[in-house]
């Protein structure tokens, strides 16, 4: 808890709640969890850069894992509250501030009716999420709220927050005060670094390429370079040789793939990629490593390890059951 900010108050709104978009910030925009079992059509799973802090968030709040939030990049907007509400930050620390007060990261705090939130200085990570009681409301497409700016797909009208904007929240399966004060052990928070590294497994097509790229891959630094957005991170690095062509007949693409076109130079695919491509696809991130790469800015390294396949599972699990012990899922 921050001294002098009042984590506790009176929920008792006599609407449905509605957030005025005062500031939309650099880049923010409606995500949840994502898009899934569409790609054969040629459409994103898009969702939070940072499924793991989104979903923090609203366990917090008691919300479902699914629910949607705003994703808030680099600098951050300035909502009013109209009515009411509880609410979380999570993910990158962006100096969130509830009426010029800091406000506490990973906690559930009350935004009283009238009351405004604001982001500042960017003190570690790149994107932090908003979630509130009750889920940011909007109409699901193809089962999802997020928002995929390139195809104009989900959000609001398939972009980016614009000043005067208007959020509705969807009803929360409990009061919001109920959840109040709840926040994230500090030990279990994440500690955004400018330096990552990230475990790989080996690709689809990582028999095209020598020896030596994977020496070169999994020994030497890269860095994100200013052509790094949320679809995907090029780097700058040592180059990684094909045996003969890096080029291939197109077939399916993954978050966490990483493409190496001609130039040698790979790029690791985020959650706004394409469905599919024509680069060979040297190695895959695996999902366990995901979150902390959400959280890099352009100029920020990135290193590989190789794990196996088995290895790559059983952090997966382990981390998801870190989750559901310190957090476990809303059921009712």
């Amino acid at each position: 808890m921050m001294e002098g900010f009042p984590l506790y108050g009176s929920i008792m709104p006599s609407k449905p709640p509605t957030i005025h978009v005062l500031r939309p910030g650099l880049f923010t925009t409606i995500q949840d969890l994502g898009r899934y079992g569409y790609q054969r059509f040629g459409v994103s799973v898009s969702g939070a850069m940072d499924p793991w802090a989104i979903t923090v968030g609203n366990r917090l709040l008691g919300n479902p894992d699914q629910a949607a939030g705003l994703e808030v990049t680099m600098q951050g907007p300035e909502l009013l509250f109209e009515e009411a509400l509880s609410i979380a930050v999570t993910g990158a620390d962006l100096s969130p501030t509830i009426n010029g007060v800091a406000m506490p990261m990973w906690t559930v705090v009350v935004m009283p009716a009238g009351s405004r939130l604001q982001f500042g200085m960017r003190r570690g990570g790149v994107r932090a999420y908003l979630t509130v009681a009750g889920g940011i409301d909007g109409p699901l497409i193809l089962g999802s709220r997020s928002t995929h700016v390139r195809s104009g797909l989900g959000g609001l009208a398939g972009r980016a927050l614009k000043q005067w904007d208007r959020l509705d929240v969807g009803p929360a399966r409990t009061a919001g005060s109920n959840y109040v004060g709840r926040t994230l052990p500090e030990p279990h928070r994440p500690r955004y670094r400018t330096s990552v590294t990230a475990r790989v497994i080996r690709g689809p097509q990582a028999d095209r390429f020598t020896d030596d790229a994977w020496q070169r891959l999994a020994s030497s630094p890269y860095r994100l370079t200013l052509e790094s957005d949320r679809m995907g991170y090029r780097l700058q690095g040592p180059a990684l040789t094909p045996r003969t062509s890096a080029d291939i007949v197109s077939d399916a693409v993954s978050v966490g793939s990483i493409q190496v076109p001609a130039d040698g130079l790979p790029i690791l695919l985020m959650a706004d990629c394409q469905t599919t491509g024509g680069y060979a696809k040297l190695a895959t991130m695996i999902a366990a490593d995901r979150s902390l790469a959400a959280q890099l800015f352009p100029g920020d390294s990135l290193s590989f390890r190789v794990v196996t396949p088995d290895k790559a599972s059983e952090l997966f699990r382990s981390s998801h059951a870190e989750l559901e012990r310190v957090l476990p899922p809303h059921t009712t």
